[in-house]
């Protein structure tokens, strides 16, 4: 597709780029709201006990204290899943982890507010508290929820192909165990709201850091027993998500509980503290897993066993463990699978979605040991990979549907910028490469809440000004969405960019959209944003030829003028406009998108989840250096190449791909969430480390277009897919230079030196054994 200046395929600088890096920009926490009261949260020291009492008479009496509320004061619990919302904003009976909210205060200052915190008085009785999911899941384990029985959310059984006979064919057959440990999604801005409750109308107005608006809608409404059309939701800017945002926080609820107590504004913003206890990370994660190979290098079979310790209530562990095993397949032509996934109540923090969601752990795993078993049959890792690709169009074992596939071309791409043929296995001692590849979806093809909607809906608004207003209720999170709309319009009609604004995620005025979340907004809204500019130029087309007396075959789209073709007189788009506004004013124009149901899985219990209409694929190739002393692992360089069907903004998905790699680089080397006794040891940016910019490689991208036949102009998701190739090549790598197969991230120094140490007093052991035998026969 050839790009235009403005439309799809330009290199266009983000449409809220200015605003964001000249300060502009007004995240929620610095909204005007002079008169706010403060909000603060109390939170339990305890991780596991039964409320007896929560005593806010002291601080209720506190000069200052405007209004307190606890968990009698909202008996609706909440979570992303209507078949797993067990969750209350406050809690209710039970406390199950330290630092889950109790009461809430709303103060005329921060100060009155901290005191009034002091002043709660809290009675338990503790109960045994598990911290691992091997201790929840013990036998004589006190459950966390009484439905639940063994501490499990859910398990997960499939079985997909003949296993057994798969691992008879194979020639090899090795299994393993790995371990994750729990990482969080570490954006720039902590959680905060803004909320104001109108007591002469009862309507609720909430600003929040959110990334799905409609459904924090959904559960003021549920929680605060409230009608809907009472309550306005509106994101400001977002200083990122990565998933931590795509359910609603128990924050956002009590913000709104508060301002209705205290009939009034109530800003609440959390502390980085806070921040971190109210995270929906990834899960630490156990993982067997046991693979089947040719000789040749073929797979003939998988079996995983996921555990992961979920925390303490539901969110969107259900979704996480099914996407670990659905999305074994798709990938690689795999042609057996057996996977047993086991989401673990725990009293932690509980965990939720995150960038990748459900598929970096399991991949890594699948990846890392797909790599050794390469190296035991003498064979070379990336011809390992090409010798199991899959051809597109193709339906996996499990039901997915793959009609774009751009992995060999990516597998290509890494192989020639890196240098890999020439230099894989000749780097010098300690130094190595790694490859890995991945995919993700564009979209769940199968909504959350299901209501007969369409997946997406846009709106365009074109006044007598010629401006066209893009009304959209799906949430700029950073990633880039509203710039991709303004592209697709301005693709469609042909028209300035200028002439284009998007507004976004605001209740009052915008669509209902389901929201930034599985990579969907690319292609479902943009999907839903070409029909509505397809629309609109219709009314245009249909306007020039009553004004220039033709028919509508006749009349040709020049973008910002329309001309019959037949005459050659032509109209400017302004002129255009005022005809096509003639007899019916302001045009509004809708446009939609809706997942056909052949796309929504497969027919066994949690077939929809992985499926999609569209999967992106990567391939990454990472050189690293080992310090041998300290175990220091250096990412050198890194390349990633990216099946993304379609660059409409090149830029963009540039970006995207490195964020990409260096999120999974921080999982990979140096992330770990910690607890001591359920108490969070790493909640602020010196514990918890991320990389900087000094341990962050150069990162070169390769952009793959394999033009999906249902995307929007043939694009799919860019901005997860490359996030789980990272881990395991990287620990290829590290395996490259230093001969050992680490299965536990992050590697560590402390993990590497001391497996390095392990090995040398090994080698050591065996040496002396090897002294200490009696001379054979014959010798010397």
């Amino acid at each position: 597709m050839k790009a235009n200046r403005s439309g799809a395929g330009a290199r266009r600088p983000l449409i809220d780029g200015v605003d964001k890096v000249t300060g502009k920009a007004q995240y929620t926490a610095d909204l005007p709201a002079p008169n706010a009261l403060v909000g603060r949260i109390f939170r339990s020291p305890y991780a596991h006990a039964d409320i007896v009492a929560v005593d806010t008479a002291e601080a209720a009496a506190l000069p200052g204290v405007v209004a307190i509320v606890t968990g009698q004061d909202c008996d609706k619990p909440y979570g992303i899943l209507p078949i797993s919302q067990n969750e209350f904003p406050l809690a209710r009976e039970r406390i199950r982890y330290r630092g889950e909210p109790v009461a809430a205060v709303a103060a005329v200052d921060a100060e009155t507010a901290e005191r009034a915190l002091k002043l709660i008085r809290l009675k338990v009785a503790e109960r045994p508290a598990y911290f691992a999911a091997a201790d929840a899941r013990r036998e004589d384990a006190v459950l966390l929820h009484d439905n639940k029985r063994g501490n499990l959310e859910r398990e997960v059984h499939n079985e997909f192909g003949d296993v057994a006979a798969g691992f008879a064919r194979a020639d090899l057959v090795r299994e393993q165990t790995f371990r994750c440990a729990e990482v969080t999604h570490a954006h720039m801005e902590p959680h905060a709201a803004l909320a104001t409750y109108e007591p002469e109308r009862g309507h609720l107005t909430l600003h929040s850091v959110t990334q799905v608006p409609y459904y924090v809608h959904l559960s003021l409404a549920r929680c605060l027993d409230m009608d809907p059309s009472r309550i306005r939701v509106v994101k400001p800017f977002i200083g990122g998500g990565f998933g931590a945002r795509t359910e609603t926080l128990n924050f956002e609820i009590v913000c709104g509980l508060l301002a209705r107590a205290a009939r009034g504004t109530v800003r609440l913003d959390l502390t980085r503290e806070e921040t971190f206890l109210t995270h929906r990370g990834r899960p630490e994660s156990d993982i067997r897993i046991r693979i089947g190979m040719t000789r040749e290098g073929r797979l003939t079979a998988c079996e995983m066993e996921m555990v992961m310790r979920g925390g303490a209530y539901g969110g969107y562990g259900i979704v996480t463990i099914l996407y670990a095993g659905a999305l074994l397949n798709g990938l690689y032509d795999l042609p057996a699978v057996k996977y047993d996934g086991y989401r673990v109540y725990t009293n932690t923090p509980p965990c939720g979605a995150m960038r990748g969601h459900g598929t970096v752990n399991a991949r890594y795993a699948f990846d890392a040991l797909m790599g050794e078993m390469a190296t035991e049959l003498g064979l070379d890792p990336i011809e390992v990979r090409r010798r199991n690709l899959l051809k597109a169009p193709t339906e996996t074992i499990n039901g997915l549907r793959v009609t774009s596939y751009g992995l060999p071309e990516a597998l290509d791409w890494v192989e020639r910028a890196s240098g890999w043929r020439e230099r894989y296995g000749k780097l010098p001692k300690g130094r190595g490469l790694g490859i890995a590849c991945s995919h993700f979806v564009s979209g769940s093809a199968k909504p959350v809440h299901w209501s007969g909607e369409p997946h997406a809906t846009v709106i365009l608004k074109l006044d007598w000004d010629g401006g066209i207003v893009i009304l959209t209720g799906a949430s700029e999170i950073g990633q880039g969405s509203s710039t991709i709309m303004a592209q697709c319009v301005a693709e469609v009609l042909g028209v300035d960019w200028e002439r284009i604004r998007v507004v976004a995620s605001d209740s009052l005025v915008t669509p209902k959209d389901n929201g930034s979340y599985s990579s969907r907004v690319t292609y479902m809204v943009g999907n839903a944003t070409i029909d509505a500019a397809e629309n609109l130029k219709k009314l245009l087309v249909e306007a020039a030829a009553r004004k220039l007396k033709t028919t509508t075959e006749d009349i040709e789209c020049l973008g910002e003028a329309y001309r019959a073709a037949s005459s050659g007189e032509t109209l400017s788009f302004k002129e255009t406009t005022v005809e096509a506004l003639v007899g019916t004013g302001t045009l509004t124009v809708k446009g939609t998108f809706t997942c056909p149901e052949d796309f929504q899985g497969g027919k066994h219990r949690g077939g929809a989840v992985g499926s999609t209409m569209g999967f992106s694929y990567a391939a990454t190739v990472v050189e690293v250096s080992v310090d041998e002393v300290t175990g220091l692992v250096t990412v050198e360089r890194a390349w990633c190449a990216l099946d993304c069907g379609y660059a409409i903004n090149p830029l963009s998905v540039e970006g995207q791909i490195q964020g990409a790699v260096w999120m999974g680089l921080g999982q990979a080397i140096c992330e770990e969430t910690r607890y001591e006794n359920g108490l969070h040891t790493a909640a602020n940016f010196l514990d918890y480390r991320v990389p900087s910019i000094a341990e962050s490689p150069p990162i070169e991208v390769g952009i793959v277009e394999s033009l999906d036949p249902n995307g929007p102009f043939g694009a799919k998701e860019a901005s997860e897919g490359p996030l789980s190739s990272l881990p395991a090549a990287l620990a290829e790598a590290v395996r490259n230079a230093t001969g050992l197969a680490l299965r536990e991230l992050p590697l560590t120094p402390e993990r590497v030196a001391g497996a390095l140490e392990e090995r040398e007093r090994e080698r050591r052991a065996a040496a002396r054994k090897s002294a200490k035998q009696p001379a054979t026969e014959g010798a010397v």
